[in-house]
């Protein structure tokens, strides 16, 4: 079975940087999608950025794109999401997520099998 380890988040002000990974195990196959999703408090799920680790395409959401960068290292397994230039709104619990066995970038939770457990990043303003 697949799991996934986020790393811990943090308080960071606003306009600073944190990067988050995501250390996976467990595959079946060399071919996996990894996501990353957060939830603010009283708000619903969004998800963040996406990445394939079949050709390395990735997406990103509006509301991070250019501020955010997703990679990864298949050699550890492991998704990283380097976040610059943070707000406030940026404040969330954020998730990583895991399907296995597909060559293409998913970017709805629903296609998502494997959750890890949430971290909790604060942006101050």
């Amino acid at each position: 079975e697949v799991q996934l380890q986020a790393s811990r988040g943090g308080l960071v002000q606003a306009g600073g940087s944190l990067r988050l990974s995501c250390a996976a195990s467990g595959f079946t196959s060399d071919d996996y999608a990894i996501g990353w999703f957060r939830q603010a408090p009283g708000k619903e799920r969004e998800g963040v950025s996406y990445i394939s680790s079949s050709d390395g395409s990735t997406y990103y959401a509006d509301s991070v794109k250019g501020r955010f960068t997703i990679s990864i290292d298949n050699a550890r397994n492991t998704v990283y999401l380097q976040m610059d230039s943070l707000k406030p709104e940026d404040t969330a619990v954020y998730y990583c997520a895991a399907h296995d066995d597909t060559i293409v970038v998913l970017r709805n939770a629903a296609f998502y099998d494997y959750w890890g457990q949430g971290t909790l990043v604060t942006v101050s303003s």
